[in-house]
């Protein structure tokens, strides 16, 4: 089973929120928390209420019931470009990028709120580091990249805002397996330079692979949570999720 984290130790805590889609209840109670450090995995089927998870963190979707807390603060009715402003970037789900604009120009749409200009530069240089292909590319236009390139600027676009906490949407999506085992072993890596990831993810065993926790959603609520290792052995979620035989 988990360990309880205390009080310090959570970065973001979502405690028995419900969304709506007007009158569609797409979130029945949802509770969990990510910790300061961690890679923290939300799995689960199409519909689920993965991305709505999300949303509702972002404030895109706000909760009518429950409380999102981030870093102490609540969070739970704040407008989403000041959730950016607190430190919540994410790499959505299909990208959403500006494809008629060049790659850095993508990547400095995401420092765009930012006061601080005056360090975009050493911003730029760590997205560059951490996906040198960005560099090679930098004055391309992004629409015209591959998927895998694609993803790779989305991440980093949400860098740019500095973030204390980084939302994933799918971020294997759509990508061929090389390009599946770089984008993790990119996420990894930022987890490893200090930022805290929130990762939603239809490639479960890539992702419990990665994660440290993890929770699985069944129709708007959290059916299993645990760490990362120990979901991988439950059988329910080996069945499921896994595609491995009973």
């Amino acid at each position: 089973m988990t360990t309880e984290p205390t009080r310090e130790d959570v970065i973001l805590e979502i405690d028995d929120i419900h969304t709506y889609y007007g009158a569609i209840h797409a979130l029945k109670g949802v509770s969990l928390n990510v910790r300061a450090g961690e890679i923290v995995t939300l799995i689960g089927a199409n519909g689920a209420g993965k991305t709505t998870t999300l949303r509702s963190i972002n404030g895109l979707n706000q909760p009518r019931d429950g409380r999102i807390r981030f870093q102490g603060r609540d969070i739970t009715s704040v407008p989403s470009h000041q959730v950016v402003k607190m430190g919540i970037a994410q790499s959505p789900e299909g990208r959403k990028l500006f494809p008629r604009m060049s790659v850095r120009e993508n990547l400095e749409m995401g420092a765009f709120q930012r006061s601080d200009r005056k360090n975009l530069r050493e911003d730029l240089d760590r997205v560059y580091t951490l996906f040198p292909r960005l560099s090679e590319r930098k004055n391309q236009k992004a629409g015209t990249l591959s998927g895998g390139e694609q993803q790779m600027v989305a991440i980093g676009r949400a860098l740019m805002a500095r973030p204390k906490l980084l939302l994933l949407d799918e971020p294997s999506m759509g990508l061929a397996p090389i390009f599946v085992e770089k984008i993790f072993e990119i996420v990894r890596e930022i987890n490893e330079q200090g930022t805290p990831i929130l990762l939603v993810e239809q490639n479960a065993l890539m992702a419990l692979e990665t994660a440290s926790r993890g929770y699985v959603m069944e129709t708007g609520r959290i059916a299993l949570a645990d760490e990362a290792k120990a979901l991988r052995q439950n059988e329910q979620v080996r069945k499921t999720y896994l595609g491995e035989g009973a």
